[in-house]
């Protein structure tokens, strides 16, 4: 079966844009076997940079396996050997595909978080020593994820490609417009339908992500100050981890932290979530979803968290370069639909219905 083009450019748009692979870099790709053929054009791409592509693979039904039969000693082995090739690289590709998004949806979640635990300091690594590693996340189509969003395989294909295969230097014009405005800021409000909240920010340490992240790229994102959340939301989509679907999400905050936490559907989990460690009951990050060609839901948070008209929050870990201060197992990202609500910074309303209102920024009293 030929080679979809798209693939190939995908890779390439990885591999030059994202990345920036260099001759004599080392370069771990890590996937699945549905992503075989984007793989395959990522090794190509690398080697002809001059790099050295090392490839990182996981098996279907391996994990569900090992949180099923692993003993208490397997549970709690730092996996070394993968710590060591990770420090070894310059430069991660994480792609972002299932066999089956609901693997591990019979198995103990107390086994997940406690090996979350064990693996934290790798995963932190990744994301947050960039003068050691650059890493970008990338989504490519599969039947899983297909079926998850409620479409064709070949429908799904397009809506990825079409979300990756932009240009994004002309995005990042757009992108950073917008994340001139924050980092002017200290406070933001979200105020109307499902949600009265507030909380500081630091303005300076706001970041984005133009692609060369994630892939696709499309948001802002910065730190709550951990005890400056105050007032409630109510998110409007389910939010998916390990497997476990968690609908009609309610959180109340008090000083930073959650107080009060329900859900309608899998709200144990959702309180197991909270509990993993100290610090996951306050948020690590506050994200705006700006991906012009990202508009529907699809229940994979590398594309919905891009959305046009939403915003994320997460529970856990802040980003270092957001200025961290909550240090956690976790980094839960949670989406809430704004096209019935406001944005408001430092007092002026620039975000309305999902619309962008950076001419007329209205003063605002709440």
């Amino acid at each position: 079966m030929p080679q979809d083009l798209r693939t190939k450019k995908l890779a390439e748009l990885v591999v030059d844009y994202s990345l920036f692979v260099k001759p004599k870099e080392n370069v771990v790709i890590a996937g699945s076997t549905e992503a075989s053929d984007f793989i395959i054009a990522l090794y190509k791409e690398i080697l002809l940079r001059g790099a050295y592509p090392i490839l990182y693979i996981n098996l279907p039904g391996l994990n569900p396996f090992f949180y099923q039969n692993a003993a208490r000693h397997q549970l709690e082995k730092y996996p070394d050997h993968f710590d060591y090739l990770v420090k070894q690289a310059q430069k991660y590709i994480g792609i972002n595909t299932y066999f089956n998004t609901r693997e591990l949806s019979g198995c103990d979640s107390k086994k997940i978080a406690q090996r979350r635990k064990i693996t934290q300091p790798i995963s932190n690594y990744i994301v947050n020593q960039k003068d050691k590693i650059h890493r970008c996340s990338v989504g490519f189509p599969c039947v899983a994820l297909a079926q998850e969003a409620e479409m064709s395989l070949e429908d799904y294909e397009d809506f990825v490609f079409d979300a990756c295969l932009q240009d994004w230097k002309k995005n990042t014009q757009n992108i950073n417009k917008l994340l001139s405005l924050f980092q002017k800021g200290k406070s933001v409000q979200l105020i109307g339908d499902g949600v009265d909240l507030k909380f500081k920010i630091r303005g300076k340490q706001a970041a984005a992500d133009r692609g060369e992240e994630n892939m696709p790229g499309g948001e802002i994102f910065m730190a709550p100050e951990k005890k400056s959340v105050e007032g409630w939301i109510k998110f409007d989509y389910p939010a998916i981890e390990a497997g476990n679907e968690v609908t009609g999400i309610y959180l109340e905050f008090k000083k930073g932290k959650v107080i009060k936490a329900t859900a309608d559907k899998n709200e144990e989990f959702l309180k197991q979530m909270l509990s993993a460690d100290e610090n996951a009951s306050y948020l690590g990050e506050f994200g705006i979803g700006c991906n012009p060609r990202i508009n529907r839901f699809t229940k994979n948070l590398l594309f919905d968290e891009k959305i046009n008209g939403t915003i994320h929050l997460a529970l856990g870990m802040a980003y270092k370069e957001n200025g961290g201060g909550n240090d956690s197992a976790i980094h839960w990202d949670i989406v809430k639909n704004m096209r019935h609500a406001k944005i408001v910074l430092d007092g002026r309303i620039i975000q309305e219905n999902g619309i962008w209102k950076l001419k007329e920024q209205k003063k605002v009293t709440v």
